[in-house]
């Protein structure tokens, strides 16, 4: 099974989060929203499948980040 397979489950969408405002004097629970997306710096751009737990943390910081479908 090779790594394009293993990673997107068929029929999986993918989406691109990027951070667009900063962390600073935002509640500790948001940083690590970020945190577990993969998201570090402003403008840092990650990809991930569109599973019912990431679309979660992603609507719980949604003032935070722009996502767009791939």
């Amino acid at each position: 099974m090779n790594l394009i397979t293993k990673n997107n489950i068929e029929g999986m969408k993918r989406i691109k989060i990027t951070q667009t405002r900063s962390a600073i004097d935002k509640p500790l629970r948001q940083k690590r929203s970020l945190e577990a997306l993969g998201l570090r710096k402003m403008h840092q751009t990650v990809e991930h499948n569109a599973t019912p737990q990431i679309l979660g943390i992603v609507d719980s910081i949604k003032h935070l980040v722009s996502v767009e479908e791939i």
